[in-house]
């Protein structure tokens, strides 16, 4: 995918900010039994077609509005995931801005998780 300059300035600009992790990483936390909340941020036509097991969807239009009912703990580690990683940090540097203190963006996201042969569900 080919994105604008601007997309990619915000983009930079957030992941500057916001801590990074790879599928590598969540799938060993998933695999240890740690405990973390998976969101993926992508458009609902997104996440039908396929998401990662054991992810909730809080799409990046609604997660500002959604994610205090949904994840009420500011403090809880939320690992966040979009198609490649770009979305998802957006996402995570607004997070943090609403007093979220342990959200991570999955850099590679849903292509790169895709790519692995990781487990996933559809709906």
């Amino acid at each position: 995918m080919v994105h604008s300059q601007g997309f990619l300035n915000i983009v930079n600009d957030a992941k500057s900010r916001v801590r990074e992790n790879t599928p590598e990483d969540v799938k060993r936390k998933q695999e240890a039994g740690d405990s973390f909340y998976f969101v993926d941020v992508r458009e609902d036509n997104e996440w039908q077609t396929g998401h990662a097991a054991g992810a909730i969807h809080l799409g990046k239009g609604i997660i500002e509005r959604d994610v205090e009912r949904t994840i009420p703990d500011h403090d809880a580690e939320i690992i966040l995931y979009c198609g490649g990683g770009y979305r998802s940090a957006l996402a995570t540097d607004a997070l943090q801005k609403m007093g979220y203190t342990n959200v991570i963006s999955m850099d590679g996201g849903w292509k790169r998780w895709s790519e692995l042969g990781y487990p996933i569900e559809t709906d």
